[in-house]
């Protein structure tokens, strides 16, 4: 019996899509290394192009100017590669989530957040100097933070395991905190921290200002 041949349409949508995928990561690929180099005010969508082997105008389609490949850029880097999958569902986050030990829980919680610093520390320096247009990209990533460390204390008052009478609210505000770039960056590269010494405070912070005490 012959082999049924693959329609043709299909193949040629999942080429499309593979062609899509690779210039995508060569833009930011592209993206990265002129920004790393020249900094923010001096990369151009033409040079960014040129350095992915693409038109100006692919780069435009997929990302919509600067600011948009700089929030492409952070959530690349934010989750270590440009799979769509939500953080919270991701294997080290699922991790703390059917971890039953609350200080087990703090520990792996801040392993996680320790993680996603060290990928995006050279980056945040980098655009925190680059202006008011990514000052906005940079507002963007600070709301959806809040969103994902408000699910994390959430998830905290489901098993019953934060403080008694703490305000969901404020105790988010507090992880929201004590978890952001600016604090991980002073402490590591401002005050000389390794960043085992990060982790092993934030973890004994997190717990200190979240936690049932028993």
């Amino acid at each position: 019996m012959p082999t049924p041949e693959v329609p043709r349409r299909a193949y040629d949508t999942r080429r499309r899509q593979d062609a899509a995928q690779r210039n995508r990561a060569a833009v930011l690929a592209s993206c990265r290394a002129l920004l790393f180099r020249d900094g923010y005010q001096a990369i151009t969508i033409r040079a960014v192009a040129h350095g992915a082997g693409v038109s100006p105008e692919t780069v435009y389609k997929s990302f919509g100017g600067k600011a948009g490949l700089m929030k492409a850029l952070w959530d690349v880097t934010l989750a270590g590669d440009d799979e769509p999958v939500p953080m919270g569902e991701r294997p080290v986050l699922k991790q703390v989530w059917h971890t039953r030990d609350p200080h087990t829980k703090m520990r792996l919680y801040a392993a996680f957040v320790r993680g996603v610093h060290e990928r995006l520390a050279p980056l945040f320096t980098l655009l925190s100097q680059a202006g008011p247009e990514v000052a906005q990209v940079l507002a963007t990533t600070e709301r959806e933070r809040l969103t994902g460390v408000t699910a994390f204390v959430a998830h905290l008052a489901h098993e019953d395991l934060l403080r008694p009478g703490a305000d969901q609210a404020r105790s988010a505000d507090a992880c929201w905190a004590l978890t952001g770039p600016h604090l991980y960056t002073q402490l590591t590269a401002g005050r000389g921290w390794h960043p085992d010494a990060y982790q092993e405070w934030l973890a004994s912070m997190l717990a200190a200002t979240l936690l049932q005490t028993h």
